[in-house]
């Protein structure tokens, strides 16, 4: 099946930004364990999963399509402490949901439902589940303060 080229070459870039979440999710978590805070290691290292099934999710469309998939993540960010990972994951998972809002408009103009709903279903657990998630942490540690918090971590 030959799909739309803007909208192969956008699922490539949202590819892109998918395996960057991955790759930071990844670091981030074994920087946690190394640390010793084995519940955002857990948390995270789940979050990696979840970014690597966005990004076969991704392959998969766009071979479906006709498509190459380009493995390029995109800028990784990477934090230094805790707060700064936690507020890095965070912007992460915004700059997702704009791209894929940005995504389901295209898929919209160009008539391609099904990746429309596969770039809905991805936005569902980026707003849901991972940035709030993390909005639910960094107010926590505004809440009990960073060292109550990293306590509660381990």
């Amino acid at each position: 099946m030959q799909g739309d080229k803007a909208v192969i070459d956008y699922m490539n870039e949202l590819l892109a930004g998918e395996l960057a979440a991955r790759d930071q999710y990844f670091i981030h978590s074994r920087m946690y364990a190394e640390w010793g805070y084995t519940k955002l290691f857990d948390r995270i290292g789940h979050e990696m999963e979840d970014e690597t099934g966005h990004a076969e999710a991704f392959i998969r469309r766009i071979l479906m399509l006709g498509g190459t998939p380009q493995m390029v993540p995109a800028k990784v960010n990477i934090g230094t402490d805790v707060l700064s990972m936690l507020k890095a994951d965070l912007n992460t998972e915004l700059e997702v949901q704009a791209a894929l809002k940005k995504g389901i408009k295209l898929c919209e103009e160009k008539q391609d439902y099904v990746t429309r709903e596969l770039m809905v279903e991805q936005l569902k657990d980026t707003e849901e589940d991972h940035a709030h998630w993390l909005e639910k942490q960094l107010r926590l540690i505004d809440l009990i303060g960073l060292q109550n918090y990293l306590q509660s971590q381990q």
